[in-house]
């Protein structure tokens, strides 16, 4: 990992080879396709009769088929006046369409925007509204069909999709993804787990709409030559008995999910030897959980992903060797990705986490201000608050705005409910400021106990004192029974968690 003052990590855990730095600065692969249509059409040509897609209980494709069908659709989208640059929403849910309809909208030489399912129609209207789209792939209508078409000339540079970030503030903002940003994603997943070609047979439990689903299991798998067998919706027990039918050797997921899978009780007659990868991000996983999968996944090696909209998906990565040592960490600087922090506090050593790299968006659709806001100098300026060690680990404490100011002492919300997580009774935290007349604010923790347990609040204090300085330590702890709220993208919303809770007094 190298910041902007050219300081080197002292670990390097990941291949860096074909990596050149360019004359804005950026380190960038040199070994990737023009577009990803061509890197697609390379895998057709090598490929041809594998498996690329199936869907559970729907059509299953071959990567002939899948490029056939897609270069179809994309002339009937021709045939519909889509050109060059016009935007194509997708509205369809997980499945073989929805892969189809991507690619089509790129071979049409358009740009893909995947709309998130769970939006209400005024935010789906506000989607569609803001992209201009000129053409949408809507539920239970036929998509279109026409004589073979695929645009020529597209460029690493062109924008290939927007994906629409969560709006846990005012309206979302559309991350412009050009095939660049795609395909240094794609090389870098290969990288991180040493993928191989031919291969892979990947399931995705998460949605497509989403930079996980799309850009970090969906193409990559594509890349390989593998096979992505898609679920339409998620139920834990079709989730495994899917992974022994259709030899599943990747997987990747939330902790909760997999933590919800683990614990079934009929988890055991599951044959899931196969498994060779295991990845997962998203929300904190304490070690405990870590060893636990290390024990129902005996022959996986496991990794933790971290990233945003804005950075295609994968920035960090915690891999296998450090998974339960450091699981407090995101892992180091992926490649070819840069990290470093701004406005430092020198009590801590925390900052504002900036990334750079090829993967990193061209900015926000139509918002300039908001572009030159986040987009400095080449840096993503993430909203994140992290810390790097000299080993190059980093860990994220919290959010920009995420935090509790009590009487003066800032206490970052993601270390609390990292260190609340840990505790073998809780399923799902949230750590928010609660008023107080004197400090400011005070620390106040929202949990939701494991299925078939109960949280004391007592002992939950008692838990963290061990484990967090005293002013850190919730005074504060409200136990709910209900799933904590969270947006379209699943993200928790700390507003709603803070009007919905009750905080009584305090427990210290």
């Amino acid at each position: 990992m190298v910041d902007k003052q050219g300081r080197r990590a002292a670990i390097e855990p990941f291949d860096m080879s074909l990596i050149e730095r360019r004359s804005d600065g950026v380190l960038a692969y040199t070994n990737l396709h023009g577009s990803v249509v061509e890197m697609l059409s390379g895998s057709v040509s090598r490929y041809p009769d594998n498996e690329a897609v199936v869907e559970v209980g729907g059509p299953r494709l071959t990567y002939r088929q899948l490029w056939d069908r897609a270069s179809r659709v994309a002339g009937g989208l021709a045939g519909n006046g889509v050109g060059r640059g016009d935007r194509v929403a997708i509205r369809l849910g997980n499945g073989v369409d929805w892969c189809v309809a991507l690619f089509a909208s790129m071979m049409a030489g358009a740009v893909a925007v995947p709309v998130n399912t769970r939006l209400s129609e005024p935010e789906v209207a506000y989607v569609l509204g803001d992209s201009e789209a000129s053409y949408v792939f809507a539920p239970g209508e036929a998509l279109p069909d026409g004589d073979p078409f695929v645009c020529e000339g597209l460029s690493a540079n062109d924008p290939a999709a927007i994906f629409y970030t969560s709006g846990t503030t005012g309206f979302p903002k559309g991350a412009v993804t050009t095939h660049e940003n795609f395909l240094a994603n794609i090389e870098t997943c290969r990288r991180l787990m040493n993928l191989p070609e031919g291969e892979l047979r990947n399931l995705v439990s998460v949605p497509l709409f989403h930079v996980t689903g799309c850009n970090s299991q969906l193409l990559p798998t594509l890349r390989l030559g593998g096979t992505t067998v898609v679920m339409p919706s998620f139920d834990v027990q079709r989730f495994l008995s899917i992974s022994v039918e259709e030899r599943i050797n990747l997987i990747t997921s939330v902790p909760a999910i997999l933590w919800l899978a683990m614990t079934q009780k009929n988890f055991s007659e599951f044959d899931l030897s196969g498994v060779r990868w295991v990845t997962y991000g998203g929300a904190p996983t304490p070690p405990e959980q870590v060893a636990r999968m290390l024990e129902a996944f005996p022959a996986a090696r496991l990794g933790n992903g971290f990233g945003l909209t804005e950075t295609s998906s994968v920035a960090t990565f915690l891999p296998h060797e450090y998974a339960k040592d450091r699981a407090e960490t995101v892992g180091f600087a992926a490649p070819p990705v840069e990290l470093d922090l701004a406005d430092v506090d020198p009590a801590t050593g925390a900052g504002e986490l900036l990334v750079r790299g090829p993967n990193v968006v061209a900015g926000y659709w139509r918002k300039p201000e908001a572009t030159a806001e986040a987009f400095v100098e080449g840096w993503l300026h993430t909203g994140d608050i992290a810390k790097i060690d000299s080993d190059g680990f980093c860990q994220i404490v919290d959010r920009k705005k995420d935090m509790v100011n009590r009487g003066g002492e800032n206490v970052y919300c993601v270390e609390v409910e990292n260190a609340l997580a840990a505790h073998p009774d809780v399923f799902e935290v949230a750590v928010v400021g609660v008023p107080d007349t004197m400090m400011g604010e005070k620390v106040g923790a929202v949990v939701v106990a494991r299925p078939g347990r109960s949280v004391d609040p007592s002992d939950l204090v008692t838990f963290a004192r061990s484990r967090l300085a005293d002013f850190k330590v919730p005074q504060y702890v409200v136990v709910r029974s209900d799933p904590l709220p969270r947006n379209p993208g699943g993200k928790v919303l700390k507003a709603a968690v803070r009007d919905q809770s009750e905080w009584g007094s305090q427990v210290r």
